[in-house]
């Protein structure tokens, strides 16, 4: 009698295995399989395998993560370039650059720097300068401030370096709408403010606009910006060029800082030479 009832309890064990009945609830995917071999009535149907692994269930759950709702992948940004670092080693060569600052200074390190060159119908200018606010550059037909084209890049309270269009209408930068660059890039990074644009040689005849196919003097200048607006330049007399300017001639020009022009003076020049006469005729 116990081998009977023991045959017979092996026996059901192996109908709950076979049928599946183990105490789990079916899955998702169990539930799907079960449907896709019926009709919508219970008829039999075609039932397609599938395979039940966690590798499939990821595969589909990654899947339908990183799909919309229309199936298709969502789009992701595009990369930001960085911003290409001025070479001063082409300056003079396929580039015109001016520096102002300590001798052998590039556009790291000069306190005001920049660049020119003529690509197509359009020039293309660098400036950086020493500043956590604005770098500009002006161009002027008489070396003094007023009535003048001005190029400006300003570093705004958001990290951003914009460039701006101003003219000088006497001891003030007037910003202009009508902007005339184009492919603008502008960086602020340690404690330089430092940009990059586009400029057409040719423009319609405007007075806030100057064709830049002609020589200029050139305006340097830069300063604080209080969000986003430029204030007055940093020095009383703002270095300019001492002669015009062609974008047809690239020149690299140095231009040293008040701290450096002290033995270039001419009164300064005068005095060495008293005071050597002096030594040298003194009492022996």
């Amino acid at each position: 009698m116990a081998m009977i009832f023991l045959r017979w309890l092996v026996q059901l064990l192996v109908l709950f295995i076979q049928s599946g009945w183990w105490g789990v609830a079916p899955s998702p995917t169990d539930e799907g399989a079960l449907r896709a071999g019926h009709g919508e009535h219970g008829e039999p149907g075609h039932k397609e395998p599938h395979k039940d692994s966690y590798s499939t269930f990821a595969s589909e759950f990654l899947e339908s993560r990183y799909l919309s709702d229309d199936g298709y992948p969502f789009p992701t940004a595009p990369p930001v370039d960085p911003f290409a670092k001025i070479k001063v080693i082409d300056c003079g060569v396929t580039k015109g650059c001016i520096r102002y600052g300590k001798p052998g200074c590039d556009a790291e390190t000069c306190d005001y720097f920049l660049s020119y060159r003529r690509i197509g119908t359009d020039v293309e200018y660098e400036m950086s300068a020493d500043t956590d606010g604005w770098v500009a550059v002006g161009f002027s037909s008489d070396k003094k401030m007023g009535g003048d084209d001005v190029m400006g890049c300003v570093h705004d309270d958001n990290g951003r370096v914009r460039i701006h269009h101003f003219y000088n209408v006497g001891q003030w930068a007037k910003e202009i709408k009508r902007n005339p660059a184009r492919d603008e890039e502008g960086i602020f990074e340690n404690n330089r403010v430092t940009c990059r644009f586009k400029r057409p040689l040719y423009v319609p005849r405007e007075e806030t606009l100057v064709d830049l196919h002609l020589s200029w003097y050139y305006l340097f200048a830069w300063g604080p910006a209080i969000q986003g607006s430029i204030t007055r330049h940093d020095i009383d007399s703002p270095p300019v060029s001492d002669h015009m300017i062609s974008i047809y001639k690239y020149e690299d020009i140095f231009m040293p800082s008040t701290a450096y022009q002290t033995f270039n003076s001419p009164l300064c020049l005068l005095l060495i030479v008293a005071l050597t006469f002096y030594l040298l005729m003194g009492t022996p």
